[in-house]
């Protein structure tokens, strides 16, 4: 197996919450939920043990009176997914045929 290749991060959840968080500064939680396609105490338990990892931050406010939550990714989490990230694409490319 490549060295980089996470199996933490390979849990689906948590790798689609990270691909998510990717591109974006901070999210909040409604968003992770309806893009991930997953429920409020799946989503809660997968941020959660990122967060224990160090991978995301996790802020709850409020705003305009109505309660928030926002997570965003950490440097480790944005290195970590990108090395799994690279893992997978060596993965991917050891199993296309040559030439392609």
């Amino acid at each position: 197996m490549d060295p980089d290749f996470d199996e933490f991060l390979h849990v689906p959840a948590r790798l689609a919450i990270l691909a998510l968080l990717a591109p974006a500064g901070r999210v909040e939680f409604g968003f992770l939920r309806d893009a991930a396609e997953t429920s409020d105490s799946a989503l809660s338990k997968q941020i959660s043990a990122l967060a224990d990892a160090g991978y995301v931050t996790v802020d709850k406010g409020r705003s305009d009176g109505v309660r928030r939550t926002r997570v965003g990714l950490t440097p480790a989490g944005r290195q970590a997914f990108a090395r799994h990230a690279r893992a997978l694409e060596r993965i991917a490319a050891l199993a296309r045929p040559e030439g392609t």
